[in-house]
Formats: structure tokens, sequence, C-alpha cells
């Protein structure tokens, strides 16, 4: 049976989603960061813990955004195939809804309209946006802010098939290693295995999505997430990069199919506040 939903209510939605998401720390996260408190064995490294924590609760009570770089919008939508959406243009809802959040949230505009003119749109849309239609009659919203300090330090290999899971590996400890501070640590660590070089990215990005804590289904997956998270906490970047025991929160590795030709990986680094919310309608 088809059910309608009125394009108006995602435009209401994701304004809301983008403001809630920029002033509080997802529940998986402050898990995640109180856990990495008490992990840390460097002293300065739980001081920087400690502000970071102080940064988040102030950021709550004031309704002062959590970082100031407030991102640029990435939003994927999932969409029963038994939804017909009604009242207007998809895209141009979620434009919408993107642009209330940042201008009535008081949030940074960070966006330019071409990448290479750059003159900032004002209203930072547009978004990146992803659509995928799944079976059901609801509409699964995630809107995952990216910040550019970790996603400028992102990287993309094409591997040879013969490098296999070592070259993987390397290719994590690598795009780590160089981000140093730069992505502004603790991170959660984004991976995307297979595909084409373009799935890679999507997967990655994809993965830093998922609740900190929920592993991958996959064993011999949810096994090397396990062993990338020791080796990338071992590199003893620390919290802010000043050294430390806790360099990363999670390390999450979303895998596709690929060709026999090919081992594509991305990593796509994200900061301590790893902005994402998600609501189903």
């Amino acid at each position: 049976m088809i059910r309608e939903v009125e394009v108006g209510e995602l435009t209401r939605q994701i304004r809301d989603m983008c403001i809630q998401v920029n002033h509080y720390l997802s529940k998986d996260m402050a898990c995640a960061m109180e856990t990495a408190a008490e992990k840390e064995q460097s002293l300065l490294g739980k001081k920087i813990l400690g502000q970071l924590e102080e940064n988040l609760k102030i950021a709550g009570e004031e309704q002062i955004p959590i970082c100031q770089d407030t991102g640029m919008a990435v939003i994927f939508l999932e969409i029963g195939q038994d939804v017909h959406l009604t009242g207007g243009d998809l895209g141009r809802a979620v434009e919408e809804g993107v642009r209330r959040g940042y201008i009535e949230g008081y949030l940074r505009r960070s966006v330019v309209g071409d990448p290479l003119i750059r003159e900032n749109t004002k209203d930072n849309t547009p978004a990146v946006l992803h659509t995928q239609i799944v079976p059901g009659d609801q509409v699964t919203i995630t809107v995952a802010p990216k910040g550019f300090g970790s996603e400028n330090m992102s990287r993309i290999a094409m591997l040879k098939p013969a490098q296999g899971v070592e070259g993987v590996k390397q290719v994590i400890l690598d795009t780590v290693r160089e981000a140093g501070p730069n992505a502004c640590p603790p991170l959660v660590v984004g991976v995307g295995i297979g595909g084409t070089f373009e799935k890679a990215a999507l997967l990655a990005k994809q993965a830093l999505t998922r609740p900190v804590g929920e592993r991958a289904k996959e064993a011999h997956i949810c096994s090397l997430e396990e062993e990338m998270l020791e080796k990338v906490n071992a590199l003893g970047i620390g919290p802010g990069g000043l050294g430390g025991t806790v360099t990363a929160l999670a390390v999450h590795i979303n895998t596709y199919a690929t060709h026999i030709a090919g081992l594509p990986v991305a990593v796509n680094l994200c900061c301590h506040v790893n902005r994402h919310i998600k609501r189903v309608i």
C-alpha cells in the first residue's frame, strides 16, 4: 500500500536536525568520549579530553555550536519504495531544510557556490545529497555535517589486488599518521573497501554515521576494525595531536564487491564530534 509523505515534512525535520546535531553530541559519541577519558594514559591527553568535554557541556547549555566549523551538510535519504513524495521537489525540500537550519540556527555558512570562483552562498547550500530506494513505507533521514579540518585529511587509494589486506592496513595507518593533529583527534576513522573509485569514498563516508561501538557484521571485517583501532592508537598522536594513547575512538569499515583487477580503499577521517543524527518518518 502506498503511503504519502509531504516533502515539507522533510524540510522541517532536516531544519531541526541541522540545528540539533551542531549543538549536541550524539549519545554514542558522548559515551565514546567518556570511555576515552578513562582509557587515556597520558596526563596531558586526559587534560585535553577534559577540556573537550567542558566545551561540549558549554555548547549544550549556552546553545553554542560544538565546533566553529559547522560543516557542509551531508544528507542521506533512504526512501521506502512504497512512499509517494508529494507537495514539491525533493531536492529543493532538502535544500530548504538546510537553508533554514543554518540561518535560523545561527550556524556558520561555509559553502561556496563554485569551487574556483569561491563566492559564499550565504545559507550553506547546496548540501551533498545521497538517496537510496529501500523496501518499506518509511523515509530515514541521516544528517551528517562534515567539517573540513578532517575532510581535507581524508584519502583514497587504488591498490592492486596483490597488495591485499596488508596494503589496506598501510593506507589507513599512513592516512592517520599524515593527518597528525590536523583532523582534531581523537578521531573516528571511516574506511570504505571495494566497489569503484566513487563507491569506496561513499562507503567510507557512510561508515562515519554508524554508531560507535557497533561493529561490522562480517567476522573478518570486525576483527580488522579492532586490529586497526589498536594500531592507530599505537601511533601515539593522542588527543589534540599532543601525544597519548587515544588517537581514535573507533575504526569503522564498510565493504562492497569490486572488480578482479582492483582494490579501492578510501579513508574518511572525522574529528572527535563526528556529527550524525538519524530520524525516521
